[in-house]
Order: C-alpha cells, then structure tokens, then sequence
C-alpha cells in the first residue's frame, strides 16, 4: 500500500501566518512613526542652515577686524530681516513679509531683506540656504534666480547677531545668537 502524503502549509496557517506579519508590520510602522521622523529631519536641516548662516556672519567679522559685513551693519537694530539669495545677480528687495503667515517670526517690513551673498562670494558660505519648507515659496517670483530663504537676521544694540529659522515643525524656536 503506498500513502501519497502532499507536504505542504494549510490555507488556515498560511493566514494565520500573514496575519501575524500584518500586526507586526503595524506595530513597528506606529513605533517609529515616520511623520515625526520626517519633521526632525527638517528641523535639523534647519538649525544646521542657522548655524551655518550664524558662523558665516562670525567668521566674516572676524576677518574684518570686528567690522559687520555691509549690509547687516546697514540693517536697522532689533529688527528682523529676511535673508535673501541673488545667487550673485539682483536680490529681491520686496516681498519680504509677505510669507509672516508661515513664519514663527514677524518681518516687519515689505523691504526688511539682507541679501548675503558676499559670504558666498568670499567663500563663507557655499550658498545661501533654502528652508526645507517644501509647499512654501519663500519670494516674490519678481526676479528670475533669487530667492528669499525662509531665514530671518537681526542685529543688536549691542551686535550680538541672532539667526532665526522662519518655520519650525517639532521644536518651538529654531535660532543662534552670536
């Protein structure tokens, strides 16, 4: 007599199987929520950008025996400016409140731009970074090439330099002082 046994998984274990994969597969998906993830990895993009921009405006200082560069010593005192590209042509000149809606920080004036692109050029700087805003423009489109940058810049009385990322997403406020 000869048994013909077939060696295989039954439907219901093959299930239970894929079931336990699926709970598994959930479990670790809400464990390391990838959302929170994504926005730190923003944030952190951010400070590295502030901390960048901040050395930057120190190290140029320093090289010009205390002296600011021209446009932050230009900027009016306690007051925040954002941080413009022209990627060496024309920066925007206007336009640099309009995006205060997204911005932890109030630009008060349609004008309040500085435009750092002589840290570019001396070699402080390799660009002036964008945010990593994603859905947000951070210009007036008016000028083709320059870009407003979702940074703000203030100087002080006294010249201590405070840096600002507009927008912050797990962290309340993302700045250096110099």
């Amino acid at each position: 007599m000869k048994y013909n046994f077939k060696k295989g998984f039954t439907l219901i274990e093959l299930l239970i199987v894929i079931a336990i994969i699926a709970i598994l597969a959930a479990v670790i998906f809400v464990a390391l929520d990838p959302l929170t993830r994504f926005r730190d990895s923003r944030d952190a993009a951010r400070y590295t950008d502030v901390e960048s921009i901040a050395h930057a405006i120190e190290l140029d200082q320093v090289d010009n025996g205390g002296e600011y560069l021209s446009v932050v010593q230009d900027m009016v005192t306690g007051t925040f400016y954002m941080i413009v590209d022209g990627n060496g042509g024309s920066a925007m000149t206007n336009g640099c409140d309009d995006n205060n809606t997204s911005c932890d920080v109030n630009v008060d004036s349609d004008g309040y731009c500085v435009d750092l692109d002589d840290l570019v050029d001396q070699g402080y700087l390799g660009d002036v970074p964008v945010s990593p805003a994603g859905v947000i423009t951070w210009d007036d489109g008016s000028l083709v090439g320059e870009e407003g940058s979702g940074y703000v810049v203030k100087r002080e009385d006294n010249g201590t330099i405070y840096v600002q990322a507009c927008e912050s997403e797990n962290v309340t406020d993302i700045f250096v002082v110099r």
